[in-house]
């Protein structure tokens, strides 16, 4: 696939040169970008209606995204029926997704569109096909029972449809059935069951781009979490760095699957979205190491982006009753946990202190909010090493 837009907005695809954000550091590093499932979903549904209006598939196929770059796709799958198994005309079109030097689950994956002409007024209407889920629970921005299909690639795929009407004379007037081969099995890799999406994927994407090792992608499940967690009536949820952090919250509160966060390393974005979309109470649950530097004022918590600061625990320690040489030992400590170990065989508390000093940090970024904060400090093997009890509103 080549990206054929001449922009300067210093987006992925531009020509000139980035001066800052993600497209710069993508320009630094020489990685690729690639194309959502959403784009590819659109050049489909594109190259699949074009044949049913005109008896040809475009090859390449050239799509706008929503910046206006305008990629081309080649076509791994093409095929026209005059009458297919819902009776009528039918065409589908498949493109295999590029998601460039992003570890993405669904790179590889070949979208399918199958486009077919509805009667004159009844607009367009989307279907999941195989390999595509379907909404099951409410708090997502679909209705329970629409296919996984988000609504910025409806609205590409709506805009695509009425040009393409437009320039070979069709009513617009079509069923786009989206599948993704293997999607189901892909899905077990995603949020997707957790979030009540069943049967396989979600067609996803904003501005069409992938950028390699972007955020953006946990950023917005975190967020969908939140409100599937809310719709569904749940007082108290978990932001959790991991599997065996989330293990312990289930265990300590016995919270149900749809009030855990897979928080991962974004601390900041689970605060930030929790600020402005308030539950009653909110557990923080994770590696001593990890939950050390959101205790120092870190909300990016990945060991690329954010170390642990060795001597700020060794300052916590000093206030939990550690002497000099003890305080020194944490300040040389290799690791956070070494740290740890040390002041557990002096009888000093750190893992507390940190919980404690991280919940607070948590209580300042969201200023306010109505939401009571509780942090669980978790070792390698899952034990709690430190806690730190609810406080602020609804913590009795």
């Amino acid at each position: 696939m080549t990206d054929t837009a001449a922009t300067t907005d210093g987006s992925p695809g531009a020509a000139g040169k980035a001066t800052g954000g993600r497209a710069a550091q993508l320009q630094h590093t020489g990685l690729r970008h690639g194309w959502t499932t959403g784009a590819c979903a659109t050049a489909a549904t594109t190259a699949a209606y074009t044949a049913l209006l005109t008896g040809e598939f475009p090859d390449p196929v050239t799509i706008t995204l929503p910046k206006g770059q305008t990629p081309a796709f080649a076509l791994a799958a093409e095929a026209l029926s005059g009458s297919d198994a819902e009776g009528g005309p039918s065409a589908m079109a498949g493109i295999v997704k590029d998601a460039g030097d992003d570890p993405d689950v669904t790179h590889g994956a070949l979208v399918r569109s199958t486009v077919r002409v509805l009667p004159p007024g009844s607009g367009v209407v989307f279907r999941a096909g195989p390999g595509v889920g379907t909404v099951t629970r409410p708090g997502l921005p679909l209705d329970v029972g629409e296919p996984a299909v988000n609504p910025v690639p409806r609205q590409m795929m709506r805009d695509h449809v009425a040009e393409v009407a437009a320039r070979y004379g069709g009513s617009g007037d079509v069923e786009i059935e989206v599948s993704v081969d293997h999607g189901a099995e892909i899905a077990r890799s995603t949020w997707n069951p957790r979030l009540g999406i069943l049967g396989g994927i979600s067609i996803l994407g904003t501005t069409g781009i992938v950028v390699p090792y972007s955020c953006s992608a946990w950023i917005d499940s975190i967020r969908r979490g939140v409100d599937v967690a809310r719709a569904a009536g749940r007082t108290h949820v978990a932001g959790c760095t991991g599997s065996t952090s989330e293990k312990v919250a289930v265990a300590v509160h016995g919270l149900p699957e749809d009030a855990l966060l897979d928080m991962g390393d974004f601390a900041g974005a689970v605060l930030k979205y929790i600020r402005r979309h308030p539950v009653d109470r909110l557990t923080v649950a994770g590696g001593f190491a990890k939950l050390s530097k959101l205790a120092a004022g870190h909300l990016d918590l990945h060991s690329g982006r954010s170390q642990v600061d060795k001597g700020f625990l060794a300052e916590l320690a000093r206030h939990g009753g550690a002497g000099e040489e003890l305080a020194a030992a944490v300040a040389s400590a290799n690791t956070g946990l070494e740290a740890l170990r040390l002041c557990e065989a002096a009888g000093v508390p750190l893992g507390d202190l940190v919980a404690a000093t991280a919940r607070d940090e948590a209580l300042a970024v969201l200023r306010g909010a109505p939401v009571a904060v509780d942090v669980i400090c978790i070792d390698r093997a899952g034990a709690i090493v430190g806690r730190a009890g609810p406080v602020g509103p609804h913590s009795d």
